[in-house]
């Protein structure tokens, strides 16, 4: 009986989860979920005899490493700080790994040792980064195929909200870690857009965001996510014109996250200011803040100071929503202002029982084939069922299961440190996202 390994049992898990409990009755499997909540991992492998749930400190080294080296293979669904040590185990212990983060030089600093032991680490395995990188390389590959030369990519992809669940002035919730909500563009942004390369700090991120018109569904403002020229190599696109990776969102979305930004509610290193506000109320910490950080006396200055004159309601209403005028204490557990804005994110922009996520990518593709233009188009949308069945656990946790399948069957044989860029990994994940429903469509 093989063994599977997973650590983590968040809200991107549910479909993971639920995958390989179905394969392990027939494919003789044994899923092990650990995580720091025992009684969520119990409710997602829902007594199951083929799993097994743990919960202990992640920090206990003779316990993760007992568990990494009676398994087959790790999945670790864990915050991306926590990789590393797991990482570590898997190279140790001699197992193969998959997660859904980016590759970060720590990861890197081991693809010596990962080669070495004939291991594959399978990283950037799940929605974005994941399912965009295996649609793109294949389209890129069959272009190649006939011929042609891409000259211009960009991709987007945003986990929103249906628009038959979307009842707040964000027009957005939360269906994901709402701790990465917290950090976006906190890593800046670089892109090449029309052979000139951009490099926007954290607070221009934001700024004025353009918008992309998604079929059937209308127009999106999207924002560029991290460094996109990383990928050009990877995509063995080095000489493309224009190369842009981004996030997409409502536009009032992008207006308001702008302005939080700029008023401080995102810093994550504030510790001692933030003690000056303990027991003290949300409104209090908010109007600090804005002196504090941007030396304005109130929202109206903040507002008249930094945000376009015909945004000024706006910014205030999606202010007012998130709670930032209320007098409730701000939390006890809050050590920064990111702590805070992520708790206010948690509770006012909660998903419901019976909320609808929604999942779109799309890859606008120029091409050029016998001295003659072409574009692509391609689309995904991905609706989920409820708010613990989301679009996001779909399309995140079953390209990772699929690919464990994969693994463990040896249908994958690649070793080493690999994105999901190769055709005998996008292929075979391709066909069977689409046998469950997730599938682009071609203009």
């Amino acid at each position: 009986m093989k063994k599977i390994l997973l650590f983590g049992a968040g809200k991107s898990t549910t479909v993971l989860i639920d995958y390989l409990l179905k394969q392990s009755e027939t494919e003789n499997w044994k899923l092990i979920v650990v995580d720091a909540d025992l009684h969520l991992a119990k409710s997602k492998t829902a007594g199951h005899p083929n799993a097994r749930a743990f919960s202990f400190d992640i920090n206990n080294a003779d316990e993760r490493t007992a568990l990494v080296n009676d398994s087959d293979i790790v999945i670790s669904m864990l915050p991306p700080a926590h990789h590393l040590m797991i990482a570590k185990d898997c190279v140790q212990c001699k197992k193969h790994l998959l997660t859904a983060s980016y590759i970060d030089k720590d990861m890197k600093e081991l693809e010596k040792e990962i080669e070495d032991n004939q291991l594959l680490f399978l990283c950037e395995m799940g929605l974005d980064p994941g399912i965009d990188h295996i649609s793109a390389m294949q389209i890129f590959d069959k272009i190649k195929s006939e011929g042609g030369k891409v000259t211009s990519f960009r991709s987007h992809c945003g986990g929103l909200i249906a628009p038959e669940s979307d009842d707040n002035p964000w027009h957005y919730k939360i269906s994901w870690n709402p701790i990465n909500v917290v950090n976006s563009g906190r890593m800046g942004a670089m892109y090449k857009q029309h052979g000139e390369t951009y490099d926007l700090d954290y607070y221009e991120v934001f700024e004025d965001c353009e918008t992309v018109n998604v079929p059937g569904l209308g127009e999106y403002a999207y924002y560029p996510n991290r460094n996109s020229l990383s990928y050009m190599s990877l995509y063995n696109l080095d000489d493309i014109d224009t190369f842009i990776r981004t996030t997409l969102r409502h536009p009032d979305f992008c207006k308001g996250w702008y302005a939080v930004i700029l008023a401080g509610l995102t810093d994550n290193a504030d510790e001692t200011t933030i003690k000056n506000y303990k027991g003290k109320s949300i409104h209090k910490w908010f109007n600090g803040c804005l002196n504090f950080y941007t030396k304005s006396d109130n929202v109206d200055d903040f507002l008249n100071r930094y945000i376009d004159k015909e945004d000024h309601l706006l910014t205030k209403h999606l202010f007012d929503y998130l709670g930032l005028n209320s007098d409730e204490p701000i939390p006890e557990h809050a050590h920064t202002s990111a702590d805070i804005t992520r708790y206010l994110l948690e509770t006012k922009l909660k998903l419901q029982p019976d909320d609808k996520d929604l999942v779109i990518m799309l890859h606008e593709i120029d091409y050029l084939k016998d001295n003659t233009m072409h574009s692509i188009k391609s689309t995904l949308i991905v609706k989920g069922d409820d708010n613990v069945h989301t679009a996001m656990a779909k399309t995140v946790g079953l390209p990772m299961a699929i690919a464990t399948k994969l693994i463990l069957n040896s249908t994958i044989t690649s070793r080493g440190l690999h994105i999901p860029v190769l055709r005998e990994i996008y292929e075979p994940i391709l066909s069977e996202l689409a046998q469950n429903g997730i599938a682009f469509v071609e203009q």
